[in-house]
């Protein structure tokens, strides 16, 4: 076995990789860029080389950087990770030269099945049903009109060295197709060095279900079942879960054999992941074959057992599998949230800075499941506009698929993170939306679910309930704790009242508090009563309770007269009020936010692309105004209304943060 392996890339995937490794007794050497200098991959690597600048096409996707850092450790294997090298031919060629081992598939795999265009004219010789398209490549954006208007529209507009929905847009129409091929082909050529372009049609209604598969130097082939990865944005997968909610027995053999097939046909060794669209009939159709370890891995290992980056190692050292197909059995339901550095209330838009708190729940078996966190921060890093915006991915398994949305619902209410922007409310909600949990799901389920963007949740009467009784249990305990204090100034102290008024989500409920040793019985106005059990203290910013006997978990800030808590996607101002507090309380007037119609906000820290309009011009509703790249996505900026522009303020080059003007209009 290997005694050193260097992981060139870095993050979550980098922390993964070192895991095993560790596990196995084989030291590890991470790779990092000035921006990552205090990054966990870093803390966690047994060495560390330093690589270059912090944007990747100056250090991570360097070649001859990262082989230098071979050569200093002595490392005879390396494993790529995803994105970056992972799928690049001549880094595995180099390697090869070099008598390094390359964790993944030979050469001549990655440039068959790693380049879309090679694959999808590979996957029709071999008789695999593939979405019409055009495979050539594309000179320029007028070309790139003419095809998608003779394919017909929507069309996926796709890089062909892409892959984590870089470089991959969405056009309905000829200026869509238009501006799709150049913001494609820009990050395309910063995100992979390769700016080549390709397009096919756009299946409406798909179902994107992934198979697994893994294969030895010795023959055997195995596909470890499916992923369900249909819940995306900007084509990017937020949620994903394994097996699918859809397919049945017949289908799910057919996919994992043609996926073996296919992989054969190629010499693939390693793992490799086999992705289909999947229409209502259940007809699939062959979409590309990624060459390298998915994020969402983790899931596949969650109901099969077994580790697939210990096999990628195992297999690169020329061992065989040590099971066959017939051994790999589906063991229940595991479920992946992305989460994302990310605002969801800004239309997903990056957020940077500090992680004033990060505090993931603790992974583990729970009462009824496991949970599992693959990250690569910590509290107090910082997340850079360098990189892709994901640092963490929380998994949870159950034996059904209830179950393992239950475990989701709860591990996400108990993650922590505070001082970016991130999805974990997205998230939230997407488990609790009845479309999820009924399985009928598509990839246009953000699209069609949350056409105006997400502006958070609307918790059902119950639950609403349910939380209000845990504030006004909560409020007592903080009220008990103000009276000591004041009691030892005193040497008396008040009494805490029996009466509330709780207000959140715009209604109020008058309520009555019995406490006891155990807890507080909180009956409402209307006579209902919820028993409210916890051990939270002031102070904690966590709050772990039962209500009724059913757990409840609360992320708590303190505002004057009650709490911030936030909760299954839900975030709210929750007042407990006495009853004249209350009626006082009601006569205040509500302070309205500043009118900001008349400027063009940067909605998030980046760089300024473009600039597409002057002083003077005037503009059309949905007009492009300006273009802004953060974490290696280009952002058009559209104007909201008709007017007239009266004074940029920003230039091509120029750095934002969130809420600088960019222009002013008339």
């Amino acid at each position: 076995m290997f005694k050193k392996i260097l992981i060139a890339n870095r993050g979550e995937i980098a922390c993964r990789v070192i895991k095993s490794a560790q596990k196995m007794g084989i030291r590890t050497v991470a790779v990092y860029s000035d921006a990552d200098r205090n990054a966990l991959h870093v803390k966690m690597a047994d060495e560390a080389v330093h690589i270059g600048p912090p944007p990747a096409n100056q250090s991570y996707i360097v070649i001859d950087k990262i082989m230098d850092a071979i050569r200093q450790t002595g490392a005879e294997a390396v494993h790529p990770g995803y994105g970056f090298l992972s799928e690049n031919m001549n880094f595995a060629a180099a390697l090869e030269k070099e008598g390094v081992v390359f964790v993944g598939p030979p050469s001549p795999a990655i440039e068959a099945m790693g380049d879309k265009i090679t694959s999808k004219k590979i996957a029709q010789e071999a008789g695999v049903s593939t979405v019409p398209g055009y495979m050539g490549l594309i000179a320029d954006a007028e070309e790139a009109v003419k095809i998608s208007d003779q394919i017909g529209y929507p069309v996926m507009i796709k890089a062909s060295a892409g892959g984590g929905g870089k470089g991959m847009r969405i056009a309905w129409n000829a200026q869509e197709a238009r501006e799709g091929f150049e913001s494609s082909k820009n990050e395309a050529a910063n995100s992979f060095g390769d700016d080549r372009i390709f397009i096919e049609k756009f299946v409406t209604q798909p179902r994107h279900i992934e198979i697994q598969v893994l294969a030895d130097k010795h023959g055997n082939c195995v596909y470890l079942h499916e992923r369900e990865c249909s819940i995306q944005r900007r084509n990017q997968k937020v949620i994903e879960e394994a097996p699918s909610p859809f397919l049945d027995a017949a289908t799910r053999k057919a996919m994992g054999e043609q996926a073996c097939a296919l992989a054969k046909a190629v010499g693939y060794t390693s793992a490799g992941t086999v992705e289909f669209i999947v229409d209502g009939n259940r007809n699939f159709y062959f979409l590309e074959m990624n060459t390298r370890l998915q994020v969402e891995h983790p899931v596949t290992e969650l109901i099969t057992g077994v580790d697939l980056v210990e096999q990628m190692i195992r297999v690169a050292n020329g061992e065989p599998l040590p099971f066959k197909q017939e051994d790999l059995k589906i063991n229940g339901w595991a479920m992946e949230s992305r989460l994302y550095a990310e605002d969801p209330y800004r239309n997903f838009l990056p957020s940077i800075g500090r992680l004033t708190r990060y505090r993931p729940p603790v992974e583990g078996k729970t009462d009824g499941g496991i949970v599992r966190n693959d990250t690569g921060v910590y509290e107090g890093g910082e997340i850079s506009m360098f990189y892709d915006p994901m640092i963490a991915k929380l998994c949870t398994w159950g034996p059904t698929r209830a179950e393992a949305i239950e475990e989701m619902r709860l591990a996400l209410d108990t993650f922590e993170v505070e001082g970016i922007g991130h999805n974990l409310p997205f998230c939230s909600a997407v488990m609790d939306h009845p479309r999820f949990t009924s399985g009928n799901i598509t990839t246009a389920f953000i699209a069609e679910e949350y056409p105006e963007g997400f502006h958070g949740v609307t918790l059902d009467p119950a639950m609403l309930r349910r939380v209000a009784a845990a504030a006004a249990a909560m409020n007592r305990v903080a009220e008990i704790r103000r009276t000591r204090i004041s009691g030892t100034m005193d040497n008396h102290q008040r009494r805490v009242g029996d009466d509330w008024v709780v207000s959140l989500q715009g209604e109020s409920f008058g309520v009555a508090i019995e406490a006891d040793k155990a807890g507080s019985t909180v009956t409402f106005a209307d006579g209902e009563a919820l028993r409210v059990e916890s051990d939270w203290t002031p102070g904690d910013t966590l709050a772990r309770l039962t209500v009724d006997g059913t757990p409840l978990v609360l992320k708590v800030g303190k505002v004057p007269m009650g709490f911030r808590l936030r909760v299954r996607g839900a975030d709210l101002k929750v007042l407990v009020q006495s009853p004249r507090q209350a009626e006082l309380n009601a006569l205040m007037p509500e302070k309205l936010p500043p009118d900001t119609s008349k400027f063009l906000l940067c909605p998030m820290p980046g760089l300024v692309v473009k600039i597409n309009v002057a002083e003077g011009d005037e503009v059309q509703e949905g007009q492009a105004l300006a273009t802004v790249e953060a974490m290696k996505m280009e952002n058009i900026l559209r104007a909201e209304k008709k007017g007239v522009v009266k004074k940029v303020n920003a230039a091509a080059g120029a750095s934002l943060k969130v809420d600088d003007v960019i222009m002013e209009f008339e």
